[in-house]
C-alpha cells in the first residue's frame, strides 16, 4: 500500500457541498440578548438544537391554536417548576393537564408548608430518625403530611357528601377550589377550567389517605377512572388540531399520546426526558415510536425530543415559545 492509499483512508475527499446552516453559538460580544441567545440554540447543535426545535413545534402549536396537553411528573411540582406550570395554566396557554397524584400531594403541601433545599449526598438513615424525606437535592419534612392528612380529611367530607363515587377531575377541581396560592397548580387549573387528569390518583399520599378514609369513615366511597377516559379520549376527537408537551414519561404522557390514538395521533409533539431507548420503557420511547402506534401523525417536523432534565431546559423552553 502506498502513502496516497493510506491517505485516503484517513482522510477521504468531499466534493460535495452541504447546504445547511453553519454551526455557531451566541456571540456575547455587546448587550446581551435573552432572545438572540435562545435564537442561537438552532445553530450550536446537540440538545441546544433540539430546545430550538421544540419551541419552533410549541409556537405552531399556539399559532393554529391547538388543543394543547401538558403532562408531567410528580418530581416536577416538587421541584420550582410548580410555578412555572402554574403559570401557563394561569395565562390560558394549557388546555388539558395530565399528572400523577404526587402533584396534586405535593401542590397542596406548598400552598401551606414550603420544600426546602437540600443536598444529594446525606446519611439516610439519620433524615428517617429526624422525619425529613428526600426527593434528590429537596427535602420535605413529614409534618408536611401529617398537616395534608388533616387537610383532605376535612376535604373528604365535603366531596362525598353528595355523591359516593367520584373521579380524578372531580376530585383535582374542587381540590383546587379550596385553595389560595397563586402559585398552585390545582387553584389555577379550577379557576381557568383547566381538567386534571389523573389517572393513577392513588399511588401517592392522597391514596393512603383515601383508603384510610373509606376504611375508618365511609366503606361506601371511591373513585371511578372510566368516566375521565372517556371524556379525554372524546374531547380529543372535536379538538381540530392538538399539541402535546410532556415533561417526562410515565402514565401522564402515555395517557396523552394514547388518548389521541383515537383522533388519529396528535398532530404537534414536545417530549422533555432522560429516558432511555434501549430499555423498551415507555418513559425512554421517541417520538418517532409512538408515530408506529399511531399515537403521533407523521408530518413535516411536527415532533421532536429534548433529552435533558426537564429543571434545565423547561424554563427556557416556556420562556422561548410563550408570551408570559
Amino acid at each position: 500500500m502506498t502513502d496516497d492509499e493510506s491517505r485516503d483512508h484517513v482522510v477521504p475527499g468531499s466534493e460535495e457541498e452541504l447546504s445547511t446552516a453553519d454551526v455557531r453559538g451566541y456571540d456575547f460580544r455587546g448587550e446581551f440578548d435573552f432572545r438572540e441567545l435562545i435564537d442561537s440554540y438552532e445553530t450550536t447543535g446537540f440538545q441546544a438544537t433540539q430546545l430550538a426545535e421544540a419551541i419552533d413545534i410549541a409556537e405552531r402549536m399556539q399559532d393554529e391554536d391547538a388543543t394543547i396537553y401538558l403532562t408531567c411528573t410528580s418530581n416536577i411540582i416538587s421541584s420550582g417548576l410548580r410555578e412555572v406550570v402554574a403559570a401557563l395554566v394561569r395565562e390560558g396557554y394549557v388546555d388539558v393537564l395530565i399528572t400523577t397524584s404526587g402533584s396534586l400531594t405535593e401542590d397542596v403541601i406548598k400552598t401551606a408548608k414550603p420544600f426546602k433545599m437540600g443536598k444529594w449526598d446525606v446519611d439516610e438513615a439519620e433524615l428517617r430518625e429526624r422525619g425529613i424525606n428526600r426527593l434528590g437535592n429537596i427535602f420535605v419534612p413529614s409534618d408536611r403530611y401529617v398537616w395534608l392528612e388533616e387537610y383532605l380529611y376535612d376535604f373528604f367530607d365535603d366531596f362525598f357528601a353528595e355523591k359516593k363515587i367520584r373521579t380524578p377531575t372531580a376530585f383535582a377541581r374542587e381540590l383546587g377550589e379550596t385553595l389560595e396560592d397563586e402559585d398552585s397548580v390545582l387553584k389555577q387549573a379550577a379557576d381557568n377550567d383547566v381538567p386534571v387528569y389523573c389517572p393513577a390518583l392513588t399511588d401517592a399520599e392522597v391514596g393512603n389517605f383515601l383508603y384510610y378514609y373509606r376504611q375508618g369513615y365511609d366503606s361506601e366511597v371511591g373513585i371511578e377512572i372510566l368516566d375521565d377516559y372517556d371524556s379525554l379520549i372524546e374531547d380529543g376527537m372535536l379538538a381540530d388540531t392538538t399539541g402535546l408537551i410532556a415533561v417526562g414519561g410515565g402514565v401522564p404522557k402515555h395517557h396523552a399520546i394514547m388518548t389521541n390514538l383515537f383522533r388519529g395521533g396528535a398532530d404537534y409533539v414536545v417530549y422533555i426526558s432522560t429516558g432511555m431507548e434501549g430499555d423498551g420503557s415507555l418513559s425512554g420511547a421517541p417520538p418517532n415510536e409512538a408515530v408506529s402506534w399511531g399515537k403521533i401523525k407523521e408530518a413535516e417536523k411536527n415532533y421532536t425530543q429534548i433529552e435533558a432534565e426537564a429543571t434545565l431546559v423547561f424554563p427556557l423552553l416556556v420562556a422561548g415559545a410563550f408570551d408570559l
